[in-house]
C-alpha cells in the first residue's frame, strides 16, 4: 500500500518478473537508455516473483551494477503478477508510477509519451496495444471479448485493460490494495473516484525470449474479478440491498410455489400422467413444489442473514479505520475567501 513520501524521486518504474532470465538484462539496458537521457530522477523496482530459472541472480547483478537506480525486491514464492505489482507499489517512492511487463513486449520508449499525457492534466494514462503481437485464438480473441465486456460494465471506455504499461499519479494509488487479478482494473477504481483517465496507443513487440505465463484460462479469472468489482462499485456501502433483494425475491418465489402446491392439491389436480389416475388428488410428496417451497424460503432467509453480516463487516471496516463513505475534493469557506 502506497503512503505519502517526501523522497525526491520523480518516477518509479515497477517491473514484476517471473522466470525472465533472458529478458531482464536487455530490459534494464533499454530502460537505462531511455531514462538516463531524461530530466527525471527515477528508480527501477524489479520484483522477482519466486523465479526458479536464475532470474534472481541476474537481477542481483543488475542491482549491484546500478545501485543508484535499480532496486530489487524478492518474494519467497510465486505469488502472481498482482501480488508482485503490489509489492513494487509498497516500495515505490516516485511521484509518478509506471508498471511495465518484464517480458520486453512493452516498449520503454513509450514512457516519455505516457508522462507527457499525464502532464496534460490526466491522473491515469493507460496503454493500448492496438497492434498486438500475440496468438490470435488464445490471446487476442479472449482479450478483445473481455475488454469489451469490462468497458461496458464499468463505464470506463478503454480498449485494453490488460496492458501493464500505464502511468499513474501517486495520489491515485494511495491506500489501494490489490488482490486476485485486480491490477488490470486500477483505471476503473481511479475513474470511479473522480480521476481523469486517458488512453494512449503504445508499441507492442513480439516476445523474443522466454515463455508466456498467460493462457486462455486467465480470461475466466478476469470475468470473476469483474463481477466482484461491479459488486464493490454498486453495493460496497450497502450490501444488504443486494443480498436482501435476492432474499425477498426468493421469499416471493417460495410463496408462489406454496400457493401452487395448494392449488394443484385441492383445486386442480396435477395431470394424471404423473400419478395413479385412480387417485382423486396428487399427494404433496409426488410433486416438486414442496421441495421448491422449502428451498426458496431457505435461500431467502440465508441471503438476508448474509446481507446483515455483510453490513456489519462493512461498518466495522469503515469505523475501525476512521474511513469516510465519501470522497472529498475541496472545502471552501468564507475565511479562505477573505485571505485571498
Amino acid at each position: 500500500m502506497i503512503t505519502q513520501t517526501q523522497s525526491p524521486i520523480d518516477l518509479s518504474v515497477l517491473i514484476p518478473v517471473y522466470n525472465e532470465v533472458e529478458n531482464v538484462e536487455p530490459l534494464h539496458a533499454e530502460l537505462d537508455l531511455v531514462l538516463r537521457a531524461s530530466p527525471w530522477r527515477y528508480e527501477l523496482i524489479f520484483v522477482d516473483d519466486g523465479s526458479t530459472d536464475g532470474t534472481h541472480q541476474k537481477l542481483a547483478a543488475i542491482q549491484a551494477r546500478d545501485p543508484e537506480h535499480a532496486r530489487l525486491v524478492l518474494l519467497r514464492r510465486n505469488c502472481g503478477q498482482t501480488a508482485a505489482l503490489s509489492a513494487a507499489l509498497d516500495q515505490a517512492r516516485g511521484a509518478i508510477l509506471i508498471p511495465i511487463d518484464g517480458d520486453r513486449q512493452n516498449d520503454p520508449a513509450d514512457i516519455p509519451q505516457l508522462i507527457a499525457e499525464l502532464e496534460r492534466g490526466h491522473d491515469v494514462v493507460s496503454g493500448w496495444r492496438k497492434d498486438r503481437h500475440d496468438a490470435f485464438v488464445t490471446r487476442k480473441i479472449p482479450s478483445w471479448i473481455a475488454n469489451r465486456l469490462v468497458a461496458r460494465l464499468s463505464g470506463v471506455p478503454l480498449h485494453d485493460f490488460g496492458c501493464t504499461l500505464k502511468a499513474y499519479r501517486r495520489r491515485v494509488l494511495e491506500g489501494v490494495r490489490l488482490y486476485g487479478e485486480m491490477h488490470r482494473f486500477i483505471p476503473i477504481f481511479a475513474a470511479w473516484q473522480g480521476a481523469r483517465v486517458a488512453e494512449l496507443v503504445v508499441n507492442h513487440r513480439p516476445r523474443t525470449a522466454g515463455r508466456t505465463k498467460y493462457g486462455l484460462g486467465r480470461t475466466f479469472n478476469v470475468v470473476l474479478d469483474l463481477i466482484l468489482i461491479r459488486f464493490l462499485q454498486r453495493y460496497s456501502q450497502r450490501p444488504l440491498h443486494f443480498f436482501g433483494r435476492f432474499g425477498l425475491w426468493s421469499f416471493g418465489l417460495g410463496v408462489m410455489s406454496f400457493v401452487a402446491m395448494l392449488y394443484f392439491k385441492y383445486l386442480f389436480p396435477w395431470p394424471a400422467l404423473f400419478w395413479d389416475a385412480s387417485l382423486k388428488a396428487k399427494p404433496f410428496v409426488e410433486t416438486p413444489l414442496p421441495s421448491l417451497t422449502v428451498m426458496f424460503f431457505l435461500a431467502g432467509g440465508m441471503s438476508i442473514l448474509m446481507g446483515i453480516q455483510a453490513e456489519v463487516v462493512m461498518r466495522t471496516y469503515y469505523e475501525s479505520q476512521a474511513k469516510t463513505t465519501y470522497l472529498l475534493s475541496e472545502v471552501r469557506t468564507g475565511a479562505d475567501s477573505e485571505l485571498k
